[in-house]
């Protein structure tokens, strides 16, 4: 029998921290949620924390009913096979480039949906901003036709865009450059559209709405297709292999731990003002991309060698050299992070060692 995620103790503890910094986690019990993009990084951890919330409940009452929705219900099966308390965890396939069909009642709704590494951006840039902009008005008139208690829209630091030398962190009152005709703008440019038409919706609908801003988030589920730096260090030493880097890595980031995004992400569903955007970022963590690799390489006891000549494609690299995003809105919450880099390098390596070989880390 192969194992999965929720044969790994520190997987589960660690979705257990993230509930316990969850700011009044508690206010979900007994609600109904629907998460979109239920198969990625962010997307499944949600799922995972709601569904562990479900085994630790005695009451049927307090059990959070979740409505995951992916392109294909097959990935959603595949995914959570062997899931906590499945009775309580429902599959919706939906491709939202496509009219919407959705049948059911939801109280809040996370729309984690969207193409977010680099290689689909550079493959399908018109694809990408179909998803973020009409999949997202779809899902945003859903949420006014069933009265629903909350939206909560996921977005990305990336709509920051090229700041000046002299901004230190991005608030979320900053906007910087973006070269709009680079088809790289796809991803940014169609959140900062989606944003918009959020605060809109609530303007002129009364839809309660928040936006979640996230920085470089890592995590041991992120799917085997993403192409982003980070992931493929990861992959590098699980691989026995020393790291490649094809840049000099000099890159200036927020990086933060899924369990840490979750819980932050969660917090701004059940604690943030209506209509406002809020940064997840762990203040203790902005490091390099060379960074990065080198801690990653350190907990592995391997390399760092660079190919300098071996580059991406223009349309896979972010021109942004500096994307460090202020958190203090969010800590004024209550909110703060748990996972410094080294804890959350480490817990990943930790639990992708234990699947490896497993059909998750193979697919």
């Amino acid at each position: 029998m192969h194992k999965t995620l929720y044969d790994i103790t520190e997987y589960k503890d660690d979705l257990q921290v993230s509930i316990k910094n969850t700011l009044n986690f508690q206010r979900l019990a007994g609600k109904k949620v629907l998460i979109t993009g239920a198969t990625g990084l962010v997307g499944s951890y949600l799922v995972d924390m709601f569904s562990l919330w479900n085994l630790n409940q005695l009451s049927d009452l307090t059990k959070i009913q979740i409505w995951a929705c992916s392109r294909r219900k097959e990935n959603l099966e595949k995914r959570f096979n062997g899931c906590w308390e499945a009775g309580y965890l429902h599959f919706i396939e939906q491709d939202f480039s496509k009219p919407l069909k959705l049948d059911i009642h939801a109280d809040y709704l996370i729309h984690a949906a969207s193409n977010a590494y680099p290689a689909v951006f550079a493959q399908d840039p018109v694809g990408t901003m179909l998803v973020n902009i009409v999949g997202t008005n779809e899902l945003l008139k859903y949420a006014y036709n069933e009265k629903i208690e909350r939206f909560i829209f996921i977005s990305t630091g990336e709509i920051y865009g090229e700041m000046g030398k002299e901004i230190e962190t991005f608030s979320e009152n900053d906007s910087g450059y973006i070269n709009i005709t680079s088809p790289r703008a796809c991803y940014p440019s169609s959140k900062r559209a989606a944003e918009t038409l959020c605060v809109s919706y609530e303007k002129q609908f009364d839809v309660d709405i928040v936006i979640a801003r996230l920085c470089h988030t890592y995590g041991p589920n992120a799917t085997s297709t993403d192409n982003r730096a980070t992931v493929q260090f990861l992959h590098n030493v699980l691989d026995d292999k020393d790291i490649i880097m094809k840049s000099r890595g000099l890159q200036l980031r927020s990086y933060i731990y899924i369990a840490d995004c979750a819980s932050g992400i969660l917090s701004v569903l059940i604690n943030g003002k209506r209509g406002e955007a809020y940064n997840i970022a762990n203040p203790d963590s902005r490091i390099t991309i060379l960074d990065f690799a080198y801690l990653t390489a350190e907990l592995s006891d391997k390399n760092v060698r660079f190919e300098l000549s071996s580059l991406l494609n223009d349309d896979e690299q972010t021109p942004i050299t500096r994307a460090v995003l202020d958190s203090h809105k969010i800590e004024a919450l209550g909110w703060k992070s748990q996972f410094r880099p080294r804890e959350g390098i480490g817990h990943t390596l930790k639990i992708l060692k234990d699947l490896k070989n497993t059909m998750i880390y193979k697919n």
